[in-house]
């Protein structure tokens, strides 16, 4: 068997915002923007990495959730215990000092973990937990 991650999920609450952060603090490129319905997805990933993406879609999209389960969503957003990603860099210091200085919600500076991992962690636009780890 050989899989690879091919897309992910986010939720966003503001295309616009999750879009600056995703393309312009973190260097994703934009590979599809698309409205339906009074709602716009967004297809974002790293540009040397095609075959990996990340859609950000509204939160509770999904015609079969009910009215509670999309409150609980978007308050589980509002606290930033709903959704998280991992990435990687090989220069955590860097990447940690340019997302800081985009007004990006730190939740972490660069850490030593105790479990052997260095990584540090901010906030996206919709809460989002974003955890990257130190990588060679």
């Amino acid at each position: 068997m050989n899989l690879t991650i091919h897309w992910t999920f986010l939720p966003h609450n503001d295309a616009d915002a999750s879009l600056a952060f995703y393309r312009d603090t973190l260097g994703f490129e934009l590979r599809n923007d698309v409205g339906y319905g009074g709602m716009r997805w967004l297809t974002v990933g790293p540009p040397d990495q095609p075959g990996t993406s990340i859609v950000l879609e509204p939160p509770a999209a999904d015609p079969g959730i009910t009215e509670d389960e999309r409150r609980t969503i978007t308050e589980m957003m509002a606290k930033g215990t709903y959704a998280r990603l991992v990435l990687g860099t090989p220069d955590l210091e860097g990447t940690f000092e340019k997302v800081q200085a985009s007004g990006a919600e730190v939740v972490q500076e660069p850490t030593q973990q105790p479990y052997g991992v260095r990584d540090c962690a901010f906030r996206d636009p919709a809460g989002n937990l974003i955890r990257i780890n130190e990588v060679s």
